[in-house]
């Protein structure tokens, strides 16, 4: 059986969670950090209400995990995505509020990742689309500012 080969390398500084905690001047944890979803929790909407895009995102707790119900602007009312589990982020290695999220969603025409980044108060929400239909429709990338 081969050896499993480390490249230290590739590890970042900031991936090293002692040296993170040290740089940070913060007590070392006794226990494993868990990322609390509280910062990006509740139902965001779209500032843009002319919005072709996202029109509201809801962001629930589940576990140490967050739940994604996505509502896409459609006429007269907008488009159910459904709901789908999502992961969170922290600041860094050390930290635990979140401060981001991602999630994928499985369309049966295309992929949506769609990535939030909370800044100043506002949920910066980023959809990435592919399509996968064979329609010849290009990919796109979207980007949806939203406030609670």
């Amino acid at each position: 059986m081969p050896t499993a080969i480390t490249k230290p390398e590739f590890r970042a500084p900031a991936d090293i969670l002692d040296k993170e905690i040290a740089r940070l001047g913060l007590p070392k944890a006794n226990a494993p950090l868990v990322i609390s979803a509280a910062p990006i929790l509740g139902t965001w909407v779209n500032c843009d209400h002319q919005t072709r895009g996202m029109v509201r995102l809801m962001i629930a707790a589940n576990g140490k995990e967050v739940t994604i119900h996505g509502f896409g602007a459609c006429s007269p009312t907008p488009c159910d995505w459904g709901v789908v589990n999502g992961l969170v982020y922290a600041d860094n290695v050390a930290s635990v509020p979140a401060v981001a999220f991602t999630a994928l969603y499985t369309f049966g025409f295309k992929q949506t990742t769609v990535v939030g980044h909370l800044l100043k108060g506002a949920l910066y929400v980023e959809t990435f689309d592919h399509f996968t239909d064979q329609s010849g429709r290009a990919d796109y990338y979207s980007l949806d500012i939203l406030t609670q």
